[in-house]
């Protein structure tokens, strides 16, 4: 039997059932929010975590007319009586709010009214309803066109659809936030914050034409006046117990997806890699990531896992850390690189113009948008942060790497004093000018194996070195009997620096190391990459390096004038 498919950027329910994609079933949450309902409920979870498919699974459960064979064999079709009440009985308004945003207040504005647009146009019948009178149609026919005021826009579907039906609606808002956060990434934060405010408290402020909204979102934005329109909103974020299963895969879902797709084998390394967020008592995988591997697995011969999460999701955030990280939070991002774990108190409640208020508001927003998790909390209400899993863990490093790469290529000073330093073949002020990087970098702790941490100073140091455009720089070059590190000569000059570079792992090891590097350009023979056409002067460096320590040594191979 053919088997269905992964469904990879499928956040739509009825496409994703109907058009045969494999389903994690997830309306088991419809039965908790209808046991335990507010007026407003509102749903924080990172991204990528299945928000919008659940609001899609809602909209299909609850709107009239919908097909209700959709949740046929489904957990929530075993409530007969909740189903009875509720299933294809309520008007809804479904508002996704992910592509609000432009460059500027009026991009952002021209896009909310794409979204209003649509939603009328997905209920055109009504402009032949005969309960509804002139003015109402014409309110409609004007949202269609993307005129009228987009502030009253809930209000106003709310108003129609409740009198078409008799029947007040259901109001589904997904990723409310996106808007604010792009604004404030954009400057023009204190407009959008106010157009938002009043586009919830004009449609949901004492409007009788609302039964429940659902909402969800990234950050639990609570100040501000955001929500000066909900009546005492039902808050359920990655800490609460409650819902914690409802977004995100189980450990035993992902062991019955890998089962289903024949590839249990690769279990170990499926949690190694994609596991480890915990949402109040569970412990869950990221959806996008065990999805995007299964179909990497089922359809190449590709079996190395990959990072799925950083074309997901914006990793601005960690660049705003890194910039902002003194030498004591350096120090606690290499530990938890190294997968340990430090203690934070989180403010859960942030808007986004205080995220660089102060370094701790941004250990929060790292917990909420998934790059931290949490192992438990502290006497003091302080909580365990750690990594939740090898992705997000070289995804950090990588970043960090990226990030300190950049700051050293910035420092123009910096450099030439390590140029001079490499050309008057000074190993001391060599020494000092590399500690000096390095104890700006948290990368020197990537908790890789020995190569992987040996090519983060070779990557360092290559970069130095190239930035000064009159020399010749060239890495990995086949020479002798192996493959040299680094090379470097001028072009109008007759002498040349080849560099061994070591990962030493003490401090005590440094000299010994170093001194390991050197040989091996004489034992590798080294030289003789430059064939017949030797410089007069030919200096070899072996630099071992351990965390922001090393050691420089230096042997003239051939002796000219400099």
């Amino acid at each position: 039997m053919k088997k269905r498919r992964p469904p990879i950027g499928i956040d739509n329910f009825e496409k994703l059932i109907k058009d045969g994609f494999y389903y994690v079933d997830k309306t088991g949450m419809i039965r908790e929010l209808l046991e335990s309902w507010g007026e407003v409920n509102l749903f924080t979870r990172p991204r990528r975590f299945g928000k919008s498919l659940n609001m899609s699974m809602l909209q299909h459960f609850f709107e009239i007319g919908a097909d209700k064979s959709l949740f046929d064999g489904l957990t929530i079709s075993g409530e007969t009586a909740l189903c009875d009440e509720w299933q294809g009985k309520y008007p809804v308004i479904s508002l996704t709010l992910k592509d609000c945003w432009g460059l500027d207040y009026q991009d952002a504005m021209a896009q909310f009214a794409v979204v209003v647009s649509r939603e009328a146009d997905r209920h055109s019948y009504l402009m032949d309803s005969e309960k509804l009178d002139e003015a109402d149609k014409q309110t409609l026919l004007d949202m269609k066109m993307k005129r009228g005021n987009l502030e009253s826009a809930i209000m106003e579907l709310s108003h129609s659809r409740g009198t078409q039906w008799g029947q007040p609606v259901i109001v589904l808002i997904d990723e409310y936030d996106v808007p604010l956060q792009k604004a404030e990434s954009n400057q023009y934060y204190m407009e959008m914050t106010s157009f938002i405010s009043r586009f919830f408290s004009q449609g949901m402020k004492t409007n009788p034409n609302i039964k429940m909204t659902v909402v969800t979102g990234c950050l639990r934005i609570t100040k501000e006046s955001i929500f000066t329109g909900f009546h005492n909103p039902r808050l359920h974020t990655i800490v609460d117990e409650s819902y914690d299963e409802w977004f995100g895969f189980t450990d035993q879902e992902v062991r019955q997806m890998l089962e289903y797709y024949d590839i249990s084998e690769y279990y170990d390394i499926t949690r190694e890699w994609y596991d480890g967020y915990l949402f109040g008592k569970t412990s869950v995988y990221s959806p996008w990531d065990v999805l995007n591997w299964c179909d990497q697995l089922i359809n190449t011969s590709d079996r190395i896992p990959r990072n799925f999460w950083s074309n997901a999701s914006g990793n601005d955030i960690i660049r705003r850390f890194a910039d902002k990280a003194d030498k004591p939070t350096r120090d606690q991002i290499a530990g938890l690189i190294e997968g340990g774990t430090v203690n934070k108190q989180l403010k859960l409640d942030l808007t986004y113009r205080e995220l660089d208020d102060t370094i701790d508001n941004l250990w929060s927003v790292l917990f909420t948008t998934g790059y931290l998790t949490n192992r438990g909390r502290n006497e003091d209400g302080s909580y365990i942060l750690t990594i939740p899993n090898r992705e997000v863990r070289e995804l950090f490093a990588a970043k960090v790497d990226e990030w300190f790469r950049e700051k050293v290529l910035d420092d123009t000073d910096g450099l030439k004093e390590f140029f001079n330093a490499v050309l008057s073949e000074d190993e001391a002020a060599m020494e000092d000018c590399l500690i000096d990087y390095m104890e700006g970098s948290v990368s020197y702790l990537d908790g890789g194996k020995v190569e992987e941490k040996e090519a983060f100073y070779h990557g360092l140091l290559l970069g130095m070195l190239a930035s000064f455009k009159e020399w010749n720089v060239v890495s990995n070059r086949e020479a002798g009997k192996g493959r040299l590190d680094i090379l470097a000569y001028r072009r109008r000059e007759k002498y040349a620096f080849i560099i061994e570079v070591k990962y030493s792992k003490k401090e005590n090891a440094l000299e010994a190391d170093a001194q390991k590097a050197l040989d091996q350009i004489d034992d590798k023979n080294y030289d003789k990459v430059f064939g017949r056409h030797l410089p007069e002067r030919i200096v070899h460096y072996g630099i071992a390096f351990c965390k922001t320590d090393c050691r420089v040594l230096k042997e003239v191979s051939r002796v000219g004038a400099m």
